[in-house]
């Protein structure tokens, strides 16, 4: 049990002294940077998966 409640302590000193924390313009940038980038892939995934459908539809419809 003392190393459970050693763990805990030395964990929470760990958060509040040795960890830096972004301030709100570092936060900011970083969640512009990742919505940015989020955007562009989901529009990428969406360009490949428009292509592949039109592919699959030319190909059915030349079969069926």
């Amino acid at each position: 049990m003392k190393k459970i409640i050693n763990y805990i302590k030395e964990s929470a000193k760990e958060l509040v002294y040795k960890v830096s924390w972004p301030n709100r313009q570092e936060l900011t940038s970083s969640t512009i940077v990742v919505l940015t980038a989020s955007f562009i892939m989901a529009m990428v995934i969406f360009v490949i998966d428009f292509g592949f459908e039109n592919i699959v539809k030319f190909f059915y419809g030349k079969i069926f």
